[in-house]
């Protein structure tokens, strides 16, 4: 059996003026991580990760532990996550004040607990299909559109690294809800809830080949859940 390792990226910038990076906690969790696996004397075959900034920066500092491919990982935007912005602004746009938000939030948004308000109300409706882009809202992905793409690369990359392989694939919390998806097979809303569940860093296994397919380990964080560590774990 070979095994797709999926970690979440490190905790991004929310609120500046780039999310699309790791701030030093984020990259403080990863190389946690790192001297984890060095401590515990596990190696991978492979290293994969999205285009998006905090995905490289995640899997640059985990470089070292693929011994055979070290240069870089093997960069594939199909594992990128979905863009919240307009998903966000559409709803806010559509439904905001109908829903409760009166008066509706102004972008963008920076208070953590309103801004995970929004984009759970707004993520319900993007999957049941009731966004709808304007003009000016760049980089929307319909619901199916991302999920066939997630599909697609995970059977891509499990179709290419067979017979034991070990591949480990920095990635977003969307990207590893799928994943699961995947596996399990369990309905779209309760994919977009495992969404808000993956912590960053955290760590999720699945094992494939002869036709079979299973999780082994979800979201596990054994190099923060520590009494030193604990005040390390972050969910954005």
């Amino acid at each position: 059996m070979s095994e797709l390792i999926l970690i979440r990226h490190g905790q991004a910038t929310f609120g500046a003026a780039s999310y699309d990076k790791l701030s030093s906690l984020g990259r403080e969790q990863v190389r946690k991580l790192a001297a984890h696996w060095r401590e515990t004397g596990e190696t991978f075959d492979c290293l994969y990760c999205g285009s998006l900034r905090r995905q490289r920066e995640t899997a640059e500092e985990l470089l070292d532990l693929v011994p055979e491919d070290p240069k870089s990982p093997h960069e594939d935007a199909a594992l990128n996550e979905y863009d919240g912005d307009p998903l966000i602004r559409s709803y806010l746009r559509d439904f905001a004040r109908d829903e409760g938000f009166a008066p509706a939030p102004e972008w963008p948004v920076r208070d953590r607990t309103m801004f995970q308000r929004l984009f759970e109300a707004a993520a319900a409706k993007w999957i049941a299909g009731h966004l709808k882009p304007a003009d000016g809202d760049a980089n929307f992905e319909r619901w199916p559109d991302f999920q066939l793409r997630v599909h697609q690369a995970l059977d891509r990359i499990m179709s290419r690294h067979v017979r034991g392989s070990r591949v480990l694939i920095s990635t977003s919390g969307g990207v590893i809800a799928l994943a699961l998806q995947r596996v399990l097979r369990y309905p779209d809303t309760e994919a977009i809830a495992t969404n808000w569940m993956v912590q960053n860093s955290s760590i999720t296994r699945i094992k494939y080949g002869n036709g079979r397919i299973s999780l082994m380990q979800f979201n596990s964080l054994p190099h923060l859940d520590r009494a030193d560590t604990q005040s390390m774990i972050t969910y954005r």
